[in-house]
């Protein structure tokens, strides 16, 4: 079995990066396919980065700039495999410096767990696209999501 295809164009993002003191244009393009149409690389782009990602591959997202709108997507897996949308939520409350978020709620790929941590591709990590991973006992999983097409 492949990976999705959208995941095969999130990888091809990896690298991607918020500008110090401007706008990067492919994080705008991100936005795009959200309600909220931002115009800044600084808001919060984690679900934007997914949304982008799902629709380049001709499926529909959520349009939605809240990470916990994935929990309702595609149908829940609990065997993971790499490639399928995963939902995590920081257990401390808080500004989450690793993803940006004041929910707490981060969405991105999954890559794999190893060593109780979870490893994730997504936008919105230390500003940019890239794989990253998450302890185990600091964040909880919400959800791993699937779509039936991938």
């Amino acid at each position: 079995m492949g990976k999705p295809k959208y995941y095969e164009i999130a990888e091809k993002e990896i690298g991607v990066k918020e500008v110090r003191g401007g706008e990067n244009p492919r994080i705008i393009e991100y936005h795009s396919t959200m309600t909220l149409k931002a115009r800044e690389d600084e808001i919060a782009w984690c679900s934007s980065f997914v949304n982008w990602c799902v629709e380049k591959a001709g499926l529909k997202g959520t349009k939605s700039a809240a990470a916990i709108s994935w929990a309702a997507w595609g149908e829940r897996v609990t065997d993971p495999r790499e490639g399928d949308v995963v939902v995590i939520r920081q257990k401390s409350k808080g500004h989450d410096q690793a993803t940006g978020s004041t929910s707490g709620n981060h969405v991105g790929f999954f890559v794999r767990i190893q060593d109780h941590r979870i490893y994730i591709l997504g936008g919105n990590q230390g500003d940019s696209v890239k794989v990253s991973s998450f302890g185990l006992g600091s964040y909880d999983v919400i959800a791993y999501r699937r779509h039936d097409e991938a």
